[in-house]
């Protein structure tokens, strides 16, 4: 009988997830007419890609597909909707063994806690199988019988798929129109550039990649400009970096996806660009992480320390050079205590992203506050801290 009662139930989630753009009294308004946050650009060919067409031109084939991935990119609105529903136009038939659909191709409904000030998450988009394919439309009904009240509510995109539209689904006679409170706050954004872990692998739904976590504790945008497997300190994505006009904060992490010889050469002037394009912008550099079995692998144990020790070398030539607005984080408790917070021994679980997450704030804040940047602690954070 207990077994019954969970196929009935998994039964169910399916049938709201499959046909919540059939359910009567709904209407679904184009997400574009709202706030989408998280962007480095205005300018990109297509609402939800993350980088303009000038710096596309540049890329690799494989980073042109990854930079139509909508990881971190998120849309902001408010409704009195005592139902709140989206669909979505999916660009690619993508699947990874490690990492959970609701990571690769979900979405995440957020709602602001105003009271306190903090983002709660809601529910998330379970992407049907049958819909796998290329081109596919996925449907979820987020939550229904809500108080009929003005409240604020974001939705998170795919991290490891791109999606051509999307639409949130409202009562029919409800109010849905652009946020009302401004958060996340207009002063500026923090920018990751950065490999696979970064992109979002493997967050086991959107709102957990650390990019995300950030803008909702810091209360300010945290543009995701990173690509799997493709951080190689590329230096026209340096220039793009540059480009993005209000970044306050250069989040700087490329190692795993660097050969030592690519280490050596290309960390210095990759750098130099960003300190001479945006000398008043402070950039993190971020070691990469030691991976678990680094401790019983002889080769790793030495060669990744060996790319670590030639990143940093580049950090202490700028350092020698003008110490202001440069700083420095180790690999130490990336993972989490005793190395635990991977899924398969390089990309993060939710709880190592956790981990790396709290240590990067602890960077962005005196990063931010040696600009003067005053954007404050947010409740959360100060749970976090506890």
């Amino acid at each position: 009988m207990k077994n019954c009662y969970l196929c009935i139930g998994f039964f169910l989630c399916s049938v709201l997830g499959a046909y919540a753009d059939a359910l009567p009294g709904f209407r679904y308004e184009d997400a574009t007419k709202f706030q989408i946050i998280n962007k480095g650009w205005d300018n990109t060919t297509e609402p939800y890609t993350r980088l303009p067409q000038q710096f596309m031109d540049s890329c690799r084939e494989e980073q042109q597909w990854l930079y139509n991935h909508s990881s971190g990119i998120a849309v902001r609105f408010a409704t009195n909707s005592k139902r709140i529903a989206a669909q979505y136009n999916l660009k690619n038939n993508f699947h990874m063994q490690h990492m959970a659909m609701t990571g690769i191709k979900g979405t995440d409904l957020y709602y602001l806690n105003e009271e306190r000030n903090v983002w709660e998450h809601v529910n998330t988009a379970r992407p049907q199988e049958k819909n796998f394919k290329a081109d596919s439309i996925q449907s979820k009904l987020y939550v229904e019988n809500l108080d009929g009240e003005m409240h604020e509510y974001m939705i998170y995109l795919p991290l490891y798929d791109g999606i051509n539209w999307l639409q949130i689904g409202v009562d029919s006679t409800a109010e849905l129109t652009m946020p009302r409170v401004e958060n996340p706050r207009k002063m500026g954004k923090i920018v990751i550039y950065g490999t696979s872990i970064q992109q979002g692998g493997c967050a086991s739904r959107v709102g957990m990649v650390p990019s995300a976590m950030i803008q909702r504790e810091y209360n300010l945008e945290c543009v995701n400009l990173s690509t799997s497997g493709n951080a190689r300190m590329d230096f026209y994505i340096a220039e793009a970096l540059a480009s993005i006009e209000d970044a306050i904060c250069y989040v700087i992490d490329p190692v795993p996806n660097c050969t030592k010889d690519r280490c050596d050469t290309a960390t210095y002037d990759f750098i130099k660009i960003l300190r001479t394009l945006r000398p008043e912008v402070p950039i993190i550099m971020v070691e990469g992480i030691m991976y678990p079995y680094t401790r019983h692998s002889s080769f790793y144990a030495d060669y990744l320390p060996q790319k670590n020790a030639s990143f940093r070398r580049a950090y202490e030539q700028h350092l020698a050079e003008n110490p202001k607005g440069l700083y420095y984080m180790s690999h130490e408790g990336q993972t989490g205590p005793e190395m635990e917070g991977t899924v398969d021994g390089v990309h993060m679980t939710d709880y190592g992203f956790r981990a790396y997450a709290d240590i990067l704030e602890v960077f962005i804040k005196q990063a931010l506050d040696d600009t003067g940047v005053d954007y404050g602690l947010t409740p959360t954070q100060a749970i976090i801290r506890k």
